[in-house]
């Protein structure tokens, strides 16, 4: 079975002045998760929301929530990110010398467990987790900042990432964050992704939010096709 392509909208390029109605938004026009940015200042320079964002966004939709911790410690959090709404949470592989563990708490609390590279990681540092997650998220920036350029290096990662789950037998999401827009996306899909974080692409589109994800939507589809 081939998972589907899945856009996963970001909150931390919404306007946080009417962040519900953003959200609704993305929902109405196709958006299938919402992405959440959980950054602490010290893994990643920009301190950005925690608990009751998400708390709040779980209110304003039913789609999944796609927590992205870019946190130390992260093990301490879990449960409250869980409790708050998360429908995944997903953990950065260069801050968990217990990943193992961290991924079991993240399962036993309820929610889908993701593990996440930096552009400068290894992909062979997952071998061993792989086929205990349900996603990999491979960033295609460097963590921390909205709006950067896609690096154009991991389109390997991917590819890498899903030859190795498909070598085991383990049918897992494979998701891209940074620089993903109608340029970058079909690039990603043929590499081997299916869920796409667009945060900028979506929320700072010119024709609007439903316009930003049909952009994305119909690049996809343009390339799957010809």
């Amino acid at each position: 079975m081939t998972l589907p392509v899945r856009l996963s909208a970001s909150i931390l390029a919404a306007d946080f002045a009417c962040l519900g109605q953003q959200i609704a938004e993305a929902e109405r026009a196709g958006a299938d998760w919402i992405h959440v940015d959980v950054m602490d200042g010290v893994f990643v320079p920009p301190i950005s929301f925690g608990l009751p964002i998400i708390a709040a966004a779980r209110k304003s939709t039913s789609l999944p929530l796609d927590v992205h911790l870019m946190i130390v410690h992260p093990e301490r959090h879990v449960e409250s990110m869980v409790a708050a709404g998360a429908s995944w949470v997903t953990v950065h592989t260069e801050t968990c010398p217990h990943l193992h563990r961290v991924v079991q708490q993240i399962r036993e609390a309820g929610a889908r467990p993701g593990v996440a590279i930096n552009p400068a990681t290894p992909v062979c540092l997952l071998e061993d987790i792989l086929p205990f997650v349900d996603m990999v998220l491979v960033m295609t920036v460097n963590p921390g900042f909205g709006g950067q350029r896609f690096v154009d290096t991991t389109l390997r990662k991917v590819r890498d990432v899903r030859a190795r789950a498909e070598a085991l037998g383990h049918e897992i999401e494979i998701e891209v964050d940074g620089g993903i827009h109608a340029g970058t996306a079909p690039e990603v899909v043929a590499n081997g992704a299916n869920v796409l974080v667009a945060g900028t692409a979506v929320f700072g589109a010119p024709g609007g939010v439903a316009a930003g994800i049909a952009a994305l939507r119909e690049s996809v589809v343009r390339d799957l096709a010809g």
